[in-house]
């Protein structure tokens, strides 16, 4: 696991940008194919990576704060919790 933590302390801007087009078109940028394994690699990557670098509402998946519509409070996103929250 320590081999996939340091790659994703080696992706830079411009390879998580690249990760993310071959992930949303199923392609590499010469144009092959991703397998699945690939596709699940680099989303897993992109995600990693996305915990370190961007704000939670920049990351992949983001569905913003959940509110009632009978209510105004927010109601807590149980399926994501932010870093913050798990002190």
């Amino acid at each position: 696991m320590s081999s996939f933590l340091d790659a994703i302390e080696n992706i830079t801007p411009e390879i998580y940008e690249s990760l993310k087009l071959a992930v949303e078109i199923g392609k590499w940028p010469d144009g092959r194919k991703l397998s699945q394994e690939q596709k699940e690699l680099s989303l897993q990557a992109m995600i990693a990576w996305e915990v370190q670098n961007l704000p939670e509402e920049e990351r992949t998946g983001y569905m913003g704060p959940q509110e009632c519509s009978s209510k105004s409070e927010p109601v807590p996103n149980l399926l994501f919790k932010s870093s913050d929250t798990l002190h």
